[in-house]
């Protein structure tokens, strides 16, 4: 399909490390004037749900800034822009809770919110796991909890875990193991 949309003006109004706010002025699919703001993300949105053969997951813990409230998640992160996906996985993998795994299933890739930003998001599966130790960065005060898959699964269902990547991965994961 065509894009209805025309863009007139593009300006930038904050940026930072991670993100780019743009404010465009535009002219709307029915022909009208119009504004969009437009949030850019400089990485990729990674998440992983670990599976062991035992049939247990690993979340993690931290107070998210932007809700001012604590939250349990997959292992996630940021990929640079242009850098390979399953490397950036792996990285956020081992540096949230210290797994390394030899599996790994791409279970979908995302657009986490794309009303008003154009991040992408992808979401592993990863199994045949080797303990070892985190490397958090500076900005990460991480719980780590190891449960059964199930558990993180009725934690779903129930509402205790929101992320929306972590709520898409752990459905996806059930549904390949037939939950």
């Amino acid at each position: 399909m065509e894009n209805p949309w025309q863009t007139k003006k593009i300006t930038p109004v904050y940026e930072n490390p991670w993100i780019r706010v743009e404010h465009h002025e535009v002219i709307n699919p029915s022909g009208k004037e119009g504004i969009y703001g437009k949030a850019h993300f400089k990485n990729k949105a990674i998440a992983i749900v670990p599976v062991d053969k035992e049939g247990n997951t690993w979340l993690v813990g931290q107070y998210r800034y932007t809700l001012d409230t604590f939250s349990w998640e997959i292992p996630m992160g940021g990929g640079p822009l242009g850098s390979d996906v399953l490397d950036s996985a792996r990285r956020e993998l081992k540096e949230e809770t210290g797994l390394k795994a030899t599996s790994w299933t791409l279970l979908q890739e995302i657009h986490t919110s794309n009303s008003v930003t154009d991040e992408t998001g992808y979401i592993f599966l990863a199994e045949d796991l080797e303990m070892g130790e985190p490397e958090f960065e500076d900005t990460e005060d991480i719980s780590i909890l190891k449960i059964p898959f199930t558990e993180a699964l009725e934690w779903v269902i129930s509402g205790k875990i929101t992320d929306s990547l972590s709520v898409i991965g752990i459905l996806l994961v059930a549904r390949k193991l037939g939950l």
